[in-house]
């Protein structure tokens, strides 16, 4: 799982609501979290893996858009990693972690360990926010016909540049002046909280408002070709937007319980004291949510490839031979099949005309397609119906 109060509990004086939820059934917590992040793991790496019974063909050109879907599920699975290797020490040397909690001890490696396993899962988990939230303008951008892979550069910059300076930046303000003395008193704690919990707020505010806007452009895309807007290109619309609503939806699912989480416990730290008995519902709720997200945050990384690409089934194909990626979309290919259209008698003007409407139908094309890849075959067989995919 991915919370702050990770890098909390490597101070020895950690604050009482910190030191409740980490105290609660460690041993069934780090079970938890073990069991949680190798079954997304595997899914993940099955999902992403191409398939028996897939006819070879040529590899279309990448977009950006497929770029940052494979870049999102790779950081859920380093960040995966991460949340097994912690909790596999915490689990095998219980002896080894029980030294944290030791003020002024000699030994700096348990401190080490702590700090740096939960800033490993943190970043990696915040870089996917930020990849997650250029997804949303990609797309956006790509409909406007003003993205494509030169912008994965800017991509890349924003998304490790903002997740790596504020993860540091966070880290440093916690442990400020030094690991002993951090968690003295809330000025400590909420700068960290803040660049933790930054760059998933955005993601939960601005990309429905993205994707929104995206889907109508898309409507106006389709309208314009033709001046009418078919069944065919209504579905069409209404099958993106199905795409951008689970999206969202996974991401809700796995992260509203940090969200309640956090709150519950900022209310018991702000309480004289958290174990009196009117605020034992209040404990309950933060211990439970505290398991819940033990088990949804390491799951996002599946979760989101089922969003992203549907169930790309069981049967692995480990032969080595130039294939199709799984992340691509077939309706990509489709796109190239019909790029170039049949050849015409017409002269003059009407020959200057047919051309300018080609090129703009090609780059329509393209556009949708980059929205539409991953998705399964039934949504190719929608792609290969609609007359936006007809060449023309």
């Amino acid at each position: 799982m991915a919370s702050p109060r990770l890098e909390t509990y490597c101070c020895p004086n950690r604050d009482a609501a910190t030191q409740l939820v980490m105290n609660f059934q460690p041993k069934v917590f780090c079970g938890v979290c073990i069991g949680s992040a190798s079954v997304s793991l595997l899914l993940t790496i099955l999902q992403l893996l191409p398939k028996k019974g897939q006819s070879p063909r040529k590899v279309p050109k990448a977009s950006s858009s497929s770029t940052i879907l494979l870049l999102i599920s790779i950081c859920d699975m380093l960040g995966g990693l991460g949340v097994i290797f912690r909790s596999s020490v915490w689990l095998g040397f219980p002896g080894f972690i029980a030294n944290i909690s030791v003020v002024n001890g000699t030994d700096v490696w348990p401190s080490a360990f702590c700090v740096g396993s939960a800033m490993w899962i943190q970043l990696l988990y915040s870089a996917g926010f930020w990849w997650l939230f250029c997804y949303a303008v990609d797309s956006y951008l790509v409909v406007r016909r003003s993205a494509g892979l030169s912008t994965i550069v800017l991509y890349h910059m924003m998304t490790w540049g903002l997740a790596v300076m504020l993860c540091v930046e966070g880290i440093a303000l916690l442990y400020y002046p030094s690991l002993s003395s951090c968690e003295n008193g809330l000025e400590h704690a909420i700068p960290h909280y803040i660049t933790t919990y930054a760059p998933l707020l955005l993601v939960l505010v601005v990309n429905p408002i993205l994707f929104r806007r995206t889907v109508s452009a898309v409507a106006s895309l389709l309208k314009g070709r033709q001046g009418i807007y078919t069944e065919n290109e209504r579905r069409l619309g209404t099958e993106i937007q199905i795409r951008f609503f689970k999206i969202m939806l996974v991401f809700i699912i796995c992260w509203s319980s940090n969200i309640i989480n956090e709150s519950l416990l900022f209310y018991l730290e702000m309480q004289p004291d958290i174990n009196e008995m009117p605020l034992k519902n209040i404990r309950s709720a933060a211990l439970i949510t505290w398991i819940i997200m033990g088990v949804l945050n390491p799951m996002q990384g599946f979760l989101f490839t089922l969003a992203f690409y549907g169930w790309t089934g069981w049967r692995v194909d480990l032969k080595w031979r130039k294939r199709e990626i799984p992340w691509e979309s077939m309706s990509s290919s489709t796109v190239g099949e019909n790029a170039y259209p049949s050849p015409v008698n017409y002269q003059g003007n009407a020959h200057d005309s047919k051309k300018i409407t080609t090129t703009d139908s090609q780059q329509t094309d393209d556009a949708i397609s980059m929205l539409s890849e991953g998705n399964t075959s039934g949504d190719d067989r929608l792609t290969r119906s609609s007359p936006i995919y007809q060449g023309w």
